[in-house]
């Protein structure tokens, strides 16, 4: 079989970059996060002792079905095919024992950042379309102050609050030597000395990317999230210095989050600063 990989980690942190840097690649298939990870979700339950039928569902079959949704979404050039398949989505770090038992030489990249910086994008985003009411947030009491919407976002079912515990338990888990954690900024800095420790890890042979024009947007789903330009990229790769926009003491809070900095007792492979302070300058 072909390979395929997995991109997950934090939102916010450069998946997107990273995609639109790899489909450069023509043997590479990446984009933003697609619907197979929920896909997946859903059947596993279905499959599980909910269903009365479940006794029939041995684990070769189990296996089958959920490499069938694969095979079924990537068509024949993708997972079996010709090409190199990367989904994306930040539930894979939550479900590397599921993954790694279909694919055994999958890797998953997982894309980290600040998670101070990951806020303050959001932030960004939030405040740069001020005039749609987003569906990130579940009611106008989420919405209300940048407080409220920290807080919301950092519930454990909820989109940093989520990532972050997924990212975590794989961490530390027994299948961490399958991971890669990339630094955004390590990243959008050195774009090409990245990539190349990303292909060795996956062991691909290296394309020359164009980092100077990476072109990927996916407008129609943003329109939907009401959260205008969350999911494109364009121009050159480089990193870029600014002031952040939260309060002090919720720039701190968050940065203390950033538990790869500080702890390397993982067996996970690592392209990040060893100081959470260099990320102050994204």
């Amino acid at each position: 079989m072909q390979d395929i990989h997995f991109i997950s980690g934090l939102p916010r942190a450069g998946s997107t970059l990273l995609s639109a840097l790899l489909r450069q690649n023509p043997r590479f298939e990446a984009a933003m996060s697609s619907p197979v990870g929920g896909i997946f979700n859903a059947c596993l339950a279905a499959m599980g002792p909910g269903n009365e039928f479940s006794l029939f569902l041995d684990e070769a079959r189990k296996r089958e079905i959920l490499m069938g949704i694969f095979r079924g979404y990537y068509g024949e050039h993708g997972v079996g095919g010709e090409r190199t398949v990367f989904d994306t989505n930040r539930m894979w770090t939550s479900r590397l024992p599921a993954v790694l038992r279909l694919f055994p030489e999958a890797k998953v990249i997982c894309c980290v950042r600040d998670p101070a910086w990951v806020f303050d994008s959001m932030e960004r985003l939030i405040r740069r379309n001020a005039l749609d009411v987003s569906r990130v947030f579940n009611s106008d009491a989420e919405r209300a102050t940048v407080y409220s919407r920290a807080e919301a976002l950092m519930q454990r079912s909820r989109l940093i609050g989520y990532a972050l515990a997924a990212l975590k338990e794989a961490y530390y888990s027994d299948e961490a030597p399958a991971m890669l954690l990339v630094d955004y900024n390590l990243l959008a800095a050195r774009p090409l000395e990245t990539l190349r420790l990303i292909y060795r890890f996956i062991d691909a042979p290296w394309f020359e990317h164009d980092v100077n024009d990476v072109r990927y947007a996916s407008d129609d789903f943003d329109r939907q999230l009401m959260v205008r330009g969350m999911h494109r990229v364009e121009g050159r790769v480089e990193l870029r210095e600014r002031r952040t926009i939260l309060p002090p003491d919720l720039f701190a809070q968050f940065s203390e989050l950033a538990f790869w900095t500080r702890d390397h007792n993982t067996r996970a492979h690592l392209v990040v600063p060893r100081s959470a302070a260099v990320t102050r300058d994204a």
